[in-house]
């Protein structure tokens, strides 16, 4: 039987995720807008997100580190998972606002 706190722990590193999974797509679909402003927010509001969950999941590993008693969870792993592919939909994200950008600023200067 999984310990509570095992199983908040997972709990909290899936929402805190799926919020920045929310927000990362929200920033896409400005960035298609060409709303690199909304997009920017929006990648904060993602970082902010995912970095709440990565503090769950280190004080965890931390805690085990300190020799505290852990058991395997497929819930926990699941929830490490989710932390990881969303993390890199969060690093894509970024570095497609980026080009984006970039594009966006040479056609304004090559219509000037």
């Amino acid at each position: 039987m999984l310990t509570e706190a095992v199983v908040q722990n997972a709990m909290q590193i899936i929402l805190h995720a799926g919020d920045a999974r929310v927000a990362c797509k929200q920033a896409l679909d400005a960035i298609a807008e060409s709303d690199f402003e909304k997009a920017e927010e929006k990648m904060k509001e993602a970082q902010a997100k995912i970095t709440e969950a990565h503090k769950v999941q280190t004080d965890a590993i931390q805690g085990e580190t300190r020799g505290e008693e852990s058991e395997y969870s497929l819930l926990f792993a699941h929830a490490q998972d989710t932390l990881m592919t969303i993390y890199s939909e969060i690093n894509i994200a970024k570095q497609l606002l980026k080009i984006f950008k970039a594009y966006e600023s040479r056609l304004s200067a090559l219509e000037k």
